[in-house]
């Protein structure tokens, strides 16, 4: 007896050393592809559609080689309308399929809301739980970069505060591969909300996240930096303005721990508070307007749980609250930013 459990022991030690330990280069462009590609072929059920996701490969490339693959049955190219195309999707998710549909920004999501609040997030708690809808709707969302107040709005808060859906903010290619992996077989429908700024930038990924059976769990947030002192919580783009601003302050002494929240609901409360409790501060960071933002919920959800461990009043850092400028300097004072942007004097 003693012997097979040394020979499991063994073959399961064997197979954790099968990873290589050098990590490969993946931009979370080619992340997020590769995981459409994967779930595609090992399910039949799941299939994309959006505008210029065929043809085209997708405004931003994300569905490369898809259409060839997968043909025009599972790759379909939509007109112009998310109100009709996203309905269409909620409507198959119904009936079994998996739908991803693809926003050509989140912006252009307020055209398809009533489909995304009113029929997917609602139905399976109206159904009493007689119907699944197995959706993913992803797209850029938040800022870009000179495109304007139309196209550079943060929905997380909007779509997070609605029972029903689940809300992912990847960052880096370790999230985009395994967040969408996940949002793609949940029975529930998902908001994956991407940054389009991030889709080049390139990330170190293990063979562990490159395996086809790579996923993570949703709700689940991820400890970047480890530290003492403060805890920054933050998602998307701003974990890695968040590593940033950590280096700047372990040169100042301040030993930050940066918590990339990765799920925005359900939010992964216990982390954020267990961490609070160790460093007894607490700092969020979003793009989005402050006012009923992601850092709101998260610092009301420390002060009821975790207030007697804080030393200090808790600091939101979030986007100026007015819509997006066009102008160029304008733009960068309205967003969070690593150094503070002094404007010239005139």
């Amino acid at each position: 007896m003693l012997g097979i459990v040394r020979q499991k022991m063994f073959e399961r030690s064997s197979m954790l050393r099968s990873y290589s330990s050098a990590a490969k280069q993946m931009t979370v462009r080619e992340a997020l592809n590769s995981a459409l590609h994967e779930e595609m072929s090992a399910d039949s059920k799941v299939f994309l559609m959006g505008e210029e996701v065929g043809e085209y490969q997708g405004a931003y490339k994300i569905t490369k080689g898809l259409l060839d693959k997968y043909g025009p049955e599972r790759v379909l190219d939509t007109p112009i309308t998310e109100a009709g195309f996203a309905g269409i999707a909620v409507g198959a998710a119904y009936y079994g399929l998996k739908p991803v549909v693809e926003f050509m920004t989140f912006n252009f999501s307020m055209q398809a809301i009533d489909h995304i609040i009113n029929s997917a997030a609602k139905s399976n708690y109206m159904s009493a739980g007689q119907i699944s809808v197995p959706i993913v709707f992803r797209g850029p969302n938040g800022a870009a970069a000179g495109v304007g107040a139309q196209h550079s709005q943060c929905y997380a808060a909007w779509y997070a505060s609605c029972p029903g859906l689940k809300v992912l903010t990847p960052y880096n290619s370790e999230d985009a591969r395994g967040l969408l992996k996940a949002a793609i077989r949940d029975p529930d429908p998902v908001v994956f909300l991407e940054n389009e700024l991030l889709y080049g930038e390139s990330f170190p990924t293990s063979d562990e996240v490159l395996d086809s059976s790579f996923c993570l769990p949703i709700g689940k947030a991820k400890i970047e930096r480890k530290g003492k002192h403060v805890t920054i919580a933050a998602y998307s783009k701003m974990v890695g303005y968040s590593l940033k601003a950590a280096e700047i302050l372990e040169k100042d002494g301040i030993d930050a721990e940066v918590i990339n929240l990765r799920s925005i609901r359900p939010l992964d409360r216990s982390t954020i508070n267990d961490s609070v409790r160790k460093t007894n501060r607490l700092v969020t960071v979003e793009e989005a307007f402050p006012q009923h933002g992601v850092g709101a919920e998260i610092c009301a959800c420390v002060v009821e749980e975790s207030f007697a461990y804080l030393d200090a009043p808790v600091e939101r850092i979030a986007g100026a609250d007015v819509p997006m400028p066009y102008a160029a300097n304008l733009e960068r004072m309205a967003l969070p930013q690593v150094v503070p942007f002094l404007p010239v004097p005139i």
